[in-house]
């Protein structure tokens, strides 16, 4: 299972999650146990070779019509649940 470390939400990730009545912590244990959601095969490769040689792990949802982001850094000190153009 991926280790999270610090978890952080942006201002318009929370607004939108709050506005949709949607826990962010449905989104991370989603991203936590490997369901990258709307990733392309490239980028679920990516992600695997990520969890092996320790690099960035990124899970795109929609969250009723609302894309939303959740990357973890490469050091798995830290996850951010974001909106693409919060990045």
């Amino acid at each position: 299972m991926l280790e999270l470390g610090h978890v952080f939400i942006t201002s318009g990730a929370m607004i939108v999650l709050k506005t949709l009545e949607v826990s962010p912590s449905t989104l991370l244990k989603r991203h936590q146990e490997g369901d990258w959601g709307e990733l392309d095969d490239e980028d679920r490769k990516a992600n695997q070779d990520a969890l092996i040689y320790g690099l960035r792990v990124m899970s795109v949802y929609r969250v009723l019509g609302v894309r939303m982001w959740v990357i973890t850094e490469a050091n798995r000190s830290s996850t951010t649940i974001l909106l693409p153009e919060e990045y």
